[in-house]
């Protein structure tokens, strides 16, 4: 099959009238581009410019091939201005991926700002807490917490992460507040179980230890165990239980007071909140400006 390169060499060269015309537009000598057209008409097997030292001229074959080198040529011209304005423009579908609770209070109206802000772009969520594999799934980008990206992808800070528990003010009224991590043995958790392993120790250091202490870990037990962090905030909410959450998960219903943060002097472990997506390079504009605005979003709502 004849080059692009080839093709665009056949048809400047009769737009131009001449071989040394067509040279002086692409960059190369006049002996360069007859051994080029006369390497394009072997291939061809036929002869497509009637030449002399004056004047060429269009065969048949070559007026016939001429007129599908412009069609073609122009298809590609305009595959590669939209491939050029996805690049400066947002335009296209984004696909995110994000664990649930997160996706719901962050992600998602994140994504509903951004799509009012680009109106050339549809977005797709999808919401999961299992680990989905962005390169076989086709996602731009995915939201993540904690854990090494993988190796093929690359990983964008959005905010430090850390858990806490918590309880509703009413659950306290009637069991007390716990002083110490050791008293939430005594009293009823809610449960997460993430991918058939239930949570049942939670690790704490004091406020003051190095990143090197060891940590205070207390099993933990409760009637209340699902697999759904907005249904345990739900139960936590209704003062079924102590909770333990990420404090992005319970932020809003802390400053409102229907949460309230236990075990001051203590903090829970922490996995930071990242975003990851294939590569730096040749990102289209509309996973670019995503990741931008979702970290000024995460950066002005930190805790």
């Amino acid at each position: 099959m004849a080059e692009l390169a080839d093709m665009r060499l056949f048809v400047q060269t009769v737009q131009a009238g001449s071989l040394s015309a067509a040279g002086r537009e692409l960059g190369f000598s006049p002996a360069v581009g007859s051994k080029r057209l006369a390497r394009l008409e072997a291939d061809l097997g036929t002869r497509l410019l009637q030449r002399n030292s004056r004047r060429l001229a269009l065969t048949e074959e070559g007026a016939i091939y001429f007129e599908h080198c412009q069609a073609i040529l122009a298809q590609v011209a305009d595959a590669e201005a939209a491939i050029g304005r996805g690049r400066s423009q947002a335009q296209g579908v984004l696909r995110v991926s994000s664990p649930v609770a997160l996706g719901r209070r962050w992600v998602g109206p994140a994504l509903a700002r951004f799509a009012a802000a680009h109106p050339a772009v549809t977005v797709q969520l999808s919401l999961s807490d299992a680990l989905v594999d962005l390169l076989e799934g086709g996602y731009d980008c995915a939201v993540r917490i904690g854990g090494p990206p993988d190796s093929r992808l690359v990983a964008r800070h959005l905010a430090d992460n850390r858990r806490i528990v918590c309880a509703a003010p009413d659950y306290l009224a009637r069991h007390g507040r716990p002083q110490t991590p050791q008293e939430l043995a005594e009293h009823a958790c809610i449960i997460v179980n993430r991918q058939g392993l239930a949570e049942t120790e939670w690790s704490f250091w004091r406020d003051d230890a190095g990143r090197a202490a060891a940590p205070t870990v207390v099993r933990v037990g409760g009637r209340l165990v699902c697999d759904n962090g907005e249904l345990a905030n739900d139960w936590g909410l209704a003062g079924l239980g102590v909770l333990r959450r990420s404090i992005w998960d319970v932020k809003t219903e802390l400053a409102e007071g229907r949460l309230v943060e236990l075990l001051p002097g203590w903090r829970g472990d922490s996995a930071p909140i990242q975003l990851v997506f294939p590569s730096r390079r040749f990102l289209p504009a509309r996973t670019r400006l995503f990741i931008e605005q979702l970290a000024a979003e995460f950066a002005a709502a930190a805790p």
